[in-house]
Order: C-alpha cells, then sequence, then structure tokens
C-alpha cells in the first residue's frame, strides 16, 4: 500500500455523472466506480438548464464516501462535457443555474451573429473550430441579443469544470482544452480571443486565468473539508473537456495513430503539434480543439451510436442483449442499404427507424424492415462513414496514420471495430473503454509528479489494459462498397 497512490476523477457527460477512484501501483492502473447518477436537465421559463448544485452534491456525496472507506485520495480532478458555462457575481456566488447547449435560444443566432458581428470565415480563420450553434461564441451572443440579466451582471464567467472546482477550491480558473470548445480561443496564442469577445460585449478579464492541464488550482476549502471529513485535498486542472480527457488516454506507443472516441457521439482525429486551419479544413469543417501538453486535438464529429440507440427505444421484438441483436444485424446481406449518417435528418428525428426508411427510398435503396437490416445499415455505414473522414485525416497528417485506436464505449462494439479495419484498411485497436476516467487520472498522476509527460503516461495505460486487435479483410468488397456509398449519399471524395 505504501506505493499506491489513489485519485479521485469525477465524469460527467450530458445524461448522467459518475466518481471513480484511480489507483497506480507498480506502474498499472486500476480503476473502481464509487457513485454513478443522472444529470437531469431542468425545463422551466422555456429555457433548459444544468443543475450545477446538483453535480457538486454528488461530488461531495462520492468525496464523503471516500472519506469513510479511508481512501487516501492524493487529488480531485473533474472533466465534463464541453461549451457550457456559468455566470459569478462581484460578491463571488453564482447567479443561476447554466443553460444548457439544448436550450433553443441559440436557434438561428448564429447566422445573425455573423451577419451582425464577424463573418463565418474570419471566425473560422481565428479559432480553427467547426461551426455548431451552441457553441459558447453563439451562446453568449444570443444572452446578450435577449438582455440576459445572469451575463450582464456576470464579474466572472466560469466554464462547467471550472466553476465545479470552483466551488470546491475557491479559486477561479480557465483550463485550456474547455476553454478551446467555446468558439473564442486562438489556438496560436493559445488564448481567448480579443476580437471575438468585444463582438460580444465582453473583455479577456471576465474569464480566469489560462491553465494548462495537470494544474493543480488549489486545495478544497475548510467548508469542504468539513462536510466531507477530508483534509487539505489539493483541485487538479485535468483536461476540462472530457474528450481531451478521453485522447489523453490513448494507448499509443508513437505519434502515428488516429483515434475514435466512439459513442453518442464518434469523434475522429489526430494529434498535431499545431492548429490546421486552411481552406480544406474549413470546407469539410475539421476542428481544432485543445490537447494536452501543446496539442491540438484535430477532429471531426460523426452521428456514432446515437442511431443505434435510438433505433433500439423503437424496436418492440429486437433481443435486449446487444450481442444477439447485431449476431443477428450479421445475417443480413450487407450493403443493401447505405445512409450518410451525418445527414441533418438523423440529428433528432421523432422516429429514428423512419427516417432511415425514408432516407434509403428517396435515395433508390433498399428499404431495410425489421431490426436486423436496419442495425446492418447503420454499422455498415458508419464504418463507410468513417472511411471517408480517416481518408480526409491522412491528408492532412504531416506523419503516416498506421493505427486507428477505438476507444470509448463503442469500443466494444467488435462487429463494428472489424467493420472500421475492413473500410479504413489500417489495423484497429480497441479499448480502453473507460477513456475519459482513466485519461482524467493520468493527468492527476503528472501533476503530482508519478508520471513525466503523454508518453510515459500511455505506456503505463497500454501496460494496465487488454486491446483487441482488428486487420483489415474483404478490401475488395469494402472498396467497392466505399464507391457506392459516395454515390448514394452525393457525396465528394
Amino acid at each position: 500500500m505504501e506505493n499506491q497512490q489513489f485519485f479521485f476523477a469525477v465524469d460527467l457527460g450530458a445524461t448522467s455523472g459518475r466518481t471513480i477512484v484511480g489507483s497506480l501501483e507498480s506502474g498499472k492502473i486500476s480503476l473502481e466506480e464509487i457513485t454513478r447518477f443522472d444529470n437531469n436537465l431542468i425545463q422551466t421559463g422555456g429555457h433548459f438548464y444544468w443543475d450545477v448544485y446538483a453535480l457538486y452534491n454528488e461530488i461531495i456525496k462520492g468525496l464523503k464516501i471516500v472519506a469513510q472507506r479511508e481512501i487516501p485520495i492524493t487529488s480531485i480532478g473533474i472533466d465534463t462535457w464541453g461549451v457550457d458555462f456559468v455566470c459569478i457575481g462581484d460578491d463571488d456566488a453564482i447567479l443561476r443555474n447554466p443553460l444548457s447547449y439544448r436550450d433553443p435560444h441559440t436557434f438561428g443566432k448564429m447566422e445573425a451573429y455573423f451577419e451582425k458581428c464577424v463573418d463565418r470565415k474570419k471566425v473560422y480563420d481565428i479559432t480553427g473550430i467547426q461551426f455548431m450553434n451552441f457553441n459558447s461564441l453563439f451562446q453568449l451572443y444570443a444572452m446578450r441579443e435577449n438582455g440576459d440579466t445572469a451575463l450582464r451582471n456576470a464579474q466572472k464567467i466560469l466554464f462547467v469544470p471550472d466553476c465545479l472546482s470552483y466551488m470546491l477550491t475557491g479559486k477561479q480558473v480557465c483550463e485550456y482544452t474547455i476553454a478551446s470548445t467555446s468558439q473564442l480561443l486562438d489556438p496560436r496564442t493559445k488564448d481567448l480571443d480579443h476580437d471575438l469577445l468585444t463582438s460580444v460585449g465582453l473583455s479577456r478579464d471576465i474569464f480566469g486565468e489560462m491553465v494548462a492541464p495537470s494544474t493543480v488550482i488549489g486545495t478544497i476549502t475548510e467548508e469542504v473539508q468539513a462536510m466531507t471529513g477530508l483534509g487539505a485535498i489539493p483541485v487538479v486542472a485535468v483536461a476540462g473537456h472530457d474528450t481531451a480527457s478521453a485522447v489523453a488516454a490513448v494507448p499509443a506507443r508513437d505519434e502515428h495513430f488516429a483515434y475514435l472516441s466512439s459513442g453518442t457521439w464518434s469523434l475522429m482525429g489526430i494529434e498535431a503539434g499545431d492548429a490546421i486551419i486552411n481552406e480544406r479544413s474549413f470546407d469539410l469543417n475539421f476542428t481544432n480543439e485543445g490537447g494536452v501538453e501543446g496539442t491540438t486535438r484535430f477532429l471531426k464529429n460523426i452521428c456514432g451510436m446515437w442511431l443505434y440507440e435510438r433505433c433500439r427505444k423503437e424496436w418492440t421484438d429486437a433481443p435486449k442483449s446487444h450481442r444477439e441483436l447485431q449476431a443477428e444485424a450479421m445475417k443480413v446481406t450487407p450493403f443493401q442499404s447505405l445512409i450518410n449518417p451525418d445527414d441533418q435528418v438523423f440529428a433528432n428525428p421523432a422516429s429514428m427507424v423512419e427516417a432511415i426508411q425514408g432516407y434509403c427510398k428517396a435515395t433508390g435503396q433498399h428499404v431495410p424492415e425489421g431490426y436486423a437490416e436496419i442495425c446492418r445499415c447503420i454499422f455498415d455505414s458508419l464504418a463507410l462513414r468513417y472511411r471517408q473522414v480517416f481518408k480526409w485525416l491522412k491528408e492532412f497528417a504531416s506523419f503516416p496514420i498506421d493505427t486507428l485506436h477505438i476507444i470509448g464505449g463503442g469500443s466494444l462494439n467488435e462487429y463494428l471495430d472489424q467493420f472500421t479495419a475492413n473500410s479504413t484498411g489500417v489495423e484497429v485497436l480497441a479499448g480502453p473503454q473507460e477513456g475519459t476516467a482513466i485519461g482524467n487520472i493520468m493527468l492527476q498522476a503528472k501533476a503530482c509528479g508519478i508520471v513525466k509527460d503523454i508518453w510515459e503516461m500511455r505506456r503505463i495505460i497500454a501496460d494496465s489494459i487488454e486491446m483487441k486487435r482488428f486487420v483489415p479483410q474483404e478490401k475488395e468488397m469494402w472498396e467497392e462498397a466505399y464507391q457506392r456509398y459516395l454515390e448514394v449519399t452525393g457525396q465528394k471524395d
């Protein structure tokens, strides 16, 4: 036990959260989930809010359990989803629960911002961030236009993980990876851009000091110590954006890799030394988000298992087991029906099954019937979309890409893992499933000096988990399917 170090990770997603204790011993990492809880949106007054106080309370509950079990944690780290933020008043109090990125107040505001403030091309040239109406820049514009009282009275703006760290420590910071999701940050200067801030009526000092992942923010306050029974435990700014923590956990041996963070969304990208911002990345709507140790996560969002999970909710006759359901799908003739997973019709349809069937009918294809045919259509189409984005990544990368690492919950889907290897033509290594929590914990370990850099972190992770290897198969069949995919979806290579 003398050589064993324990770290407390808070991993918050848009629907649920967890507290996890990770331990490092003899060069290996292990995890134990302490609590799991819902992250519920609050709908009131025509708006959707996150309950930041409830999230804080869940963190306190997890810390109390750790104290009761006498687990000697070294530090605490928090990661969350991106873009959302909290307004703090001149008395250092939270002015209101934060609006959610799902709130409709930004509908139409992105286009209005380009027309009235800064044009689309200039915004991309500054930030290199893909355009989504809920990015912080457009949220702030919408709030300003709507006369939002919290924004009008804000003395500080803290992104969600930074706000929760503030509630624990009383210290206000702006962690780099979470700030990079805002479409306010210039990846060249590594700071928030003056012109973009001015365009929404803000100045740089309303945000906290910019800090890099693995920076110690401070220790938990005496109030938190009294509530939990813990001592003055440090809180570390990990990679506050959950995807940044997940990518930090990719168990790569060298830089010649791409990653696919697979879950509700599929995020496929490379780790670059500098941001990649040019006409081609603008046209293809790639994004440049902050990574650890000054790297850039150059990636593209792909609609992932959202398609499958939405269909599962509609299927009444499908097996409950993923494995049984997917095994039935594998009996279906491949490539009968193909879709573009990122077509707008799949964003949030009333019926995903009907949306897929309607797309196939409109494009003159076999209309899939039943859960097996629809599941096969989704998996085939996702793998072909991955090939398309992977091909673009190879164009942008300054190094050869030898391996694709699939991390996150979707890495457990062995059928799609194999399809992805077949489609992209490179070796696929699947795992870890718990990438975000592992990255969070390893960045805490770096903060306390146990590991020196990201490559040592990745070496430890690779030695601690069992990855599954998938090699490309059926090259000609997948090549023909890809050409058909391009024709059906009306896309260029």
